[in-house]
């Protein structure tokens, strides 16, 4: 049995995981309904706790004052990245001028924003709570307490990111790192779990084929760079939905990015099926590994069907939400197949 001071980091971190998921899918709805900007400020929405229902609600001469703001942010940003040596991207911020037009209140809008935040305030109590329990194991194994720690720190980061995302008025890029950082917290909340899970109990790590792990590997390299043209993809729609492009054509004018991201997927897709193949022939047939290679072919499949509605029915809505979530589930899912199939270091203990 787990002493009870493991059981709740246990616990809470599983908590962690499912809501950082839904903090993803509700990501996913901002993006595809357009609310991105329903809240013009942050971390405030037109600086209330509890945001406006009616337009009447709003403070005198709002746009101005919030327009500002976002401008002397944005000069902060730009100087920030241009310290780093990219002064061209920097340039395009200072004179960027969609960040001077202001969108019109929407309450449906403001609100699906809102929930998003909220939903964000609590995946970052989880970490927190997540990262003060971690210190159980301090003695025993210090680099779940040290990621956790980290992890903490990354959210902070995503938070502030997400503090750009609004002031710099929905930048693309900008959405596309925001979107992989929130990947690579998952990822490393699931390298915690499992740390915890395996140190008292590494009776899951039963693989003694390397040939197993090697492709479990090279399937999350391929879905990690799928995932990477995928942004690409998602930045060009952006860009011509700017240009008033009509939908019916956004699939055509995509471009290069776009037929990689579509070669990606059928490579994901044969080595997932091979992988599926290869356990269920093999003496983890029955194990938790073969559960999970079940499991993201399932994820493959249904992220691949999302695919073929996007391109078909020239991209609605609902189906960009469910492609961005089944694509965030599948890359959890491979990485905690790829940690499932890592081969066992010495004896495996077992606590009933």
């Amino acid at each position: 049995m787990y002493p009870a001071a493991e059981k709740r980091f246990i616990r809470i971190n599983k908590i962690t995981i499912l809501v950082l998921f839904l903090v993803i899918t509700a990501g996913g709805i901002v993006r595809s309904t357009g609310s991105g900007m329903g809240c013009p400020d942050w971390p405030k929405c037109f600086n209330r706790i509890i945001p406006p229902t009616d337009v009447s609600q709003l403070p005198p001469g709002y746009e101005e004052h919030y327009v500002e703001g976002r401008i002397k942010k944005n000069e902060r940003f730009a100087k920030m990245i241009e310290a780093f040596g990219y002064a061209d991207l920097a340039d395009q911020i200072r004179h960027d001028e969609s960040i001077l037009v202001h969108e019109e209140f929407n309450a449906a809008k403001t609100w699906t924003e809102y929930v998003n935040r909220l939903t964000g305030v609590v995946a970052g109590f989880c970490m927190l709570f997540a990262a003060i329990f971690s210190f159980t194991y301090w003695k025993k194994k210090k680099s779940i307490a040290i990621w956790s720690v980290l992890n903490l720190i990354v959210v902070v980061i995503q938070a502030w990111l997400g503090s750009i995302v609004v002031s710099t008025n929905l930048t693309p890029w900008v959405i596309t790192i925001h979107m992989l950082l929130a990947l690579v917290i998952v990822c490393i909340a699931i390298q915690t779990y499992f740390w915890a899970i395996t140190l008292r109990d590494n009776t899951l790590l039963k693989n003694t084929d390397k040939g197993f792990t090697w492709i479990s590997v090279a399937s999350i390299v391929i879905l990690v760079i799928q995932v990477v043209y995928g942004t690409e993809v998602r930045e060009a729609i952006d860009h011509l939905n700017q240009q008033q492009i009509q939908r019916v054509n956004w699939i055509d004018s995509l471009g290069m990015p776009y037929y990689i991201h579509r070669a990606l997927a059928y490579v994901t897709l044969a080595l997932t099926f091979f992988l599926y193949f290869k356990l269920r022939s093999s003496n983890l047939a029955t194990g938790i590994q073969f559960k999970y290679a079940k499991l993201t072919l399932v994820l493959v499949c249904l992220q691949m069907l999302t695919g073929i509605i996007l391109a078909r029915l020239h991209v609605p809505a609902v189906a960009q939400t469910a492609h961005l979530v089944l694509a965030s589930l599948l890359v959890g899912s491979q990485y905690y197949l790829l940690l499932l199939l890592n081969k066992p270091k010495g004896n495996a203990t077992q606590h009933v």
